[in-house]
């Protein structure tokens, strides 16, 4: 006969904490953006639109259950992701929320569009493999991004489409699944006459499966 196991016991209370420290749309955006490399709180609250006072305390409370960490930089706190695996944590709630009928993408406005799995686009050899396109701020492709990707931020696409090889397929990736940045790129471009789709998961993926990322050795960011 099987063991009861009781929902008051210690081991699953700690997961019922972790899962309560993540159950706010503040606290997912900001691990979001920590995804992409470390920021000030005060560069924080502008990304999301909050108060300084607002993210810190959201912040704590994601540094309490190990999501995030903390250092000084003279008079400013900065934060990046913990140690533990946050990002595939964030991958698997990702691809969780779209594999519900209310999947992440219709749930975040943004455009339908083709998608290929990182998995798929690893296998094409080096030789024929699509060109990558970044298309997050240029902030954010300056704190890390996939080796050989071309940085054109989404809002900048339609005037440098120039820049882009014409007889080449394209991947464009950026922030995640829950960013609609790629997918109305890949509907710009797809428009224009291009053949894009977008790298599902974006770079936190690309992180999560632990692949090489070009960045800086050292963070420097004014809040």
């Amino acid at each position: 006969m099987d063991t009861p196991i009781r929902p008051s016991s210690e081991h699953h209370a700690g997961l019922a904490e972790v899962a309560r420290t993540l159950g706010h749309p503040l606290r997912l955006a900001l691990l979001e953006h920590l995804a992409q490399g470390e920021r000030h709180v005060e560069r924080l609250a502008a990304l999301t639109g909050q108060s300084t006072a607002a993210a810190s305390q959201h912040l704590q409370a994601l540094r309490r259950t190990g999501f995030v960490q903390a250092r000084r930089n003279g008079k400013h706190k900065v934060y990046r992701l913990g140690d533990g695996p946050v990002l595939i944590l964030l991958a698997a709630l990702q691809h969780y929320a779209n594999s519900t009928e209310h999947g992440l993408y219709q749930s975040s406005g943004a455009p339908s569009c083709p998608g290929m799995h990182l998995e798929e686009f690893l296998r094409t050899p080096q030789r024929d493999r699509p060109f990558l396109l970044d298309v997050r701020p240029q902030d954010e492709y300056a704190l890390g991004h996939v080796p050989g990707a071309i940085n054109i931020p989404e809002d900048e696409l339609i005037r440098r489409l120039p820049e882009l090889p014409p007889c080449r397929r394209l991947v464009v990736y950026c922030r995640g699944p829950a960013s609609p940045l790629s997918a109305r790129a890949v509907q710009l471009l797809c428009a224009e006459g291009w053949d894009a789709c977008r790298l599902e998961g974006g770079f936190p993926q690309w992180q999560a499966a632990g692949l090489r990322v070009d960045m800086p050795s050292i963070v420097s960011e004014n809040p």
